[in-house]
C-alpha cells in the first residue's frame, strides 16, 4: 500500500487541490478560482479534500501541505492577511483541515514551499545549501541551510525582495531601488515604462500597458530597447545575488518563473557583476540555475509541504 499526499496551492486567483506520491507524481488535480473571500473558499477547499479522500485511493492519504502567500504563521498555521488574499486575516487554516479530516497538516509560504520542491525533486536536489528565488510577480527567497528549510525567528527569513540594492529605482516591496523592484515582473514592466519615456522601441510601445512577458518576447525578436532592460535587470540581479552568496555560502541558486523563460538575457550581466563582488571561494561553489520543475511547481511544492509534514508525524514515530 502506497502513501499519499494531498496538497493545497492557495494563489490570489486560483487554488488548486491535488493528489499525489513522493515520486513526486499529480494523480488527481482539482483547480477552482480563488472569489468570495476565505470561507467560500475554504469550504470549496475542503469539499475537493473530501472528494479526493471519499476516492478510491483516499484510506492512502497521509498528510496535508498547503502552500500559501505570505506572511502566515507557519508554526500555529494561520494565514496572516496576504496581500494577494484580502480578508484572508488570521485564517486557522491547518486547524480546520486536521478538525475536519482527522489528517496532520502543515502551511509554508510559497516561496519556501517551491524552495522544497526544487530541493527535493528539482534543480536543487543532492545539495544541502541552496536558495531559491521566486522572480515573479515579486522577489521572494526559499533558503534551505544545512539540509533544512530555514524560515526564521517568524518566518521572515528569505524576504531577499525587501533588500535596497540603490537609494532610488523601481518601486518593489514597498521600497524604490529595491532586489524586488529590479528583478520581478512589476519591476521589469516599471523599468520598460520609464526607459520608453525617452527611447523608441519598433515592438514595445510606450505606456503602462507593457507587462515582462512582453519586454522577454521583444528582446527574443533582437529588441535593442527590451534587450537593454534586461540587462539592467541582470545587473541588479548580479548585486542582489553576489549579497547572498557572501553572506550564505550556497551550493545552488536556483531562480523560477521570468528567469527560466528568459535567463539568456538576464545571466550574462549577473553573471560579470558576481566576478566582481563576490568572493572568490564563496563564488567558485555556487551555480545559478533555472528551476527545474515548470508549470508543475506549484502543485509540487504543496505536495513537499505534505511530504515534509509526513517525515516529522510518522517517521520520528518510526
Amino acid at each position: 500500500m502506497r502513501d499519499l499526499l494531498i496538497g493545497i496551492d492557495i494563489g490570489g486567483t486560483k487554488c488548486a487541490v491535488v493528489l499525489g506520491n513522493e515520486t513526486p507524481e499529480v494523480l488527481e488535480r482539482i483547480e477552482f478560482p480563488t472569489s468570495g473571500g476565505p470561507e467560500q473558499t475554504l469550504m470549496e477547499i475542503s469539499a475537493n479534500v473530501q472528494k479526493i479522500i471519499d476516492g478510491p485511493e483516499g484510506k492512502n492519504v497521509k498528510c496535508i501541505g498547503i502552500s500559501c502567500g505570505g506572511p502566515l504563521n507557519s508554526k500555529d498555521g494561520v494565514i496572516l492577511s496576504p496581500p494577494n488574499l484580502p480578508g484572508w486575516d488570521n485564517v486557522e487554516i491547518v486547524s480546520l483541515l486536521q478538525a475536519r479530516f482527522g489528517l496532520p497538516a502543515a502551511i509554508q509560504n510559497d516561496a519556501n514551499a517551491c524552495a522544497l520542491a526544487e530541493w527535493k525533486w528539482g534543480a536543487g536536489k543532492g545539495c544541502s545549501n541552496m536558495i531559491f528565488l521566486t522572480f515573479g510577480t515579486g522577489l521572494g527567497a526559499g533558503l534551505i541551510l544545512d539540509g533544512r528549510l530555514y524560515s526564521g525567528t517568524n518566518d521572515m527569513a528569505g524576504e531577499a525582495g525587501h533588500i535596497r540594492l540603490k537609494n532610488d529605482g523601481p518601486m518593489g516591496y514597498g521600497k524604490a531601488g529595491s532586489f524586488e523592484g529590479f528583478c520581478s515582473g512589476g519591476g521589469i514592466a516599471r523599468q520598460a515604462e520609464a526607459v520608453l519615456k525617452h527611447k523608441s522601441s519598433p515592438i514595445l510601445p510606450p505606456g503602462n500597458d507593457i507587462t515582462a512577458r512582453d519586454v522577454c518576447a521583444a528582446a527574443s525578436k533582437g529588441d535593442a530597447v527590451a534587450l537593454e532592460i534586461l540587462e539592467n535587470s541582470g545587473r541588479h540581479l548580479g548585486m542582489g545575488l553576489s549579497i547572498l552568496i557572501d553572506l550564505l555560502n550556497p551550493e545552488r541558486i536556483v531562480i523560477g518563473s521570468i528567469f527560466t523563460r528568459c535567463g539568456e538575457y538576464l545571466s550574462p550581466a549577473a553573471q560579470a557583476v558576481i566576478e566582481m563582488e563576490t568572493l572568490s571561494a564563496a563564488r567558485k561553489v555556487c551555480s545559478v540555475i533555472p528551476a527545474a520543475l515548470g508549470e508543475q511547481i506549484g502543485d509540487f511544492a504543496s505536495l513537499s509541504i505534505a511530504l515534509s509534514c509526513k517525515e516529522e508525524v510518522f517517521d520520528n514515530q518510526a
